[in-house]
């Protein structure tokens, strides 16, 4: 049996995750903001806890609650995370902070508090949820992109370091997956561009994202969530799971187009006409 504390819990791809992780016979710590979302967990034996990743009092209590009663933490899941999506002109600088706060430094934040005693215990496990959105850019998600990327990078840095250790270093990078995270990034996409020279397409951009996100072709959370699970039951994980729709394609073409080629593409997308091929999904 692990011991499993992930993060972001209350909804989607962490809550199905939770659920999934208990039943294959894991002690799992749950932790979100919305506590009260997570009661249904308890029948699996989850342990629900309200913490904020962005407040290090919290986690502080929310680790040291779980080491105090277990002795230990096997695996890390930093799944907690959100898209604000906004023109790089427009996003006042308070929420770009914030976007980076959730993403990238209170997963890091995480990480620094277990590694001490997954050293002490000769190896352990952290999985990061990133998304195909660290490996290539779209129209209107800069400082999303820019949490993603960081992630990706500072998995790649903190997987080197733990391999003496014993820690795997995992990274989850969803493409495509139907959850409520394209209508929240379509609603910060239009507050921060209303009544700026961005409005227009930035209005386009953010029906393609809630026509997209609400689909029935993409694949739901449990995807992602069975690729946390073995992630974390695999003798030998990999270092990168790749799921959704779009995952290796886009990253594919990101990585054979030249440059302005993919900027083009990006912008297609906020274009009438995908919006009306969107619509008929």
């Amino acid at each position: 049996m692990k011991v499993v504390f992930i993060t972001g819990a209350s909804s989607g791809i962490g809550f199905d995750a939770a659920r999934l992780l208990a039943r294959e016979g894991n002690k799992v710590y749950a932790a979100a903001r919305r506590v009260e979302l997570m009661e249904p967990l308890k029948d699996d034996g989850v342990v629900p806890m309200r913490m904020d990743v962005t407040d290090p009092e919290s986690v502080e209590t929310a680790v040291s609650t779980v080491l105090e009663a277990e002795g230990r933490i096997d695996v890390l899941v930093n799944n907690a995370g959100f898209g604000y999506f906004g023109a790089i002109e427009t996003v006042p600088i308070e929420d770009a902070r914030n976007q980076l706060d959730v993403n990238l430094f209170g997963l890091a934040d995480l990480c620094r508090r277990v590694l001490p005693s997954m050293r002490e215990n000769g190896g352990g496990r952290i999985v990061n949820v990133s998304s195909i959105a660290g490996k290539a850019v779209l129209y209107f998600g800069g400082w999303y992109h820019v949490s993603k990327y960081a992630v990706e990078a500072f998995s790649d840095a903190l997987r080197i370091e733990m391999k003496p250790f014993g820690v795997d270093v995992v990274l989850i990078e969803p493409g495509g997956i139907h959850t409520a995270w394209g209508t929240i990034a379509a609603d910060h996409l239009e507050e921060s561009s209303a009544g700026t020279a961005y409005s227009v397409p930035a209005g386009v951009e953010a029906g393609v994202l809630r026509k997209a996100y609400t689909s029935s072709i993409l694949p739901g959370p449990e995807v992602v969530a069975k690729a946390i699970v073995k992630a974390v039951s695999a003798g030998h994980p990999r270092t990168r799971y790749r799921i959704g729709l779009g995952s290796s394609s886009m990253l594919f073409l990101h990585t054979i187009l030249p440059d302005r080629w993919w900027d083009s593409i990006a912008r297609l997308a906020a274009s009438p006409t995908v919006l009306r091929l969107a619509s008929r999904l």
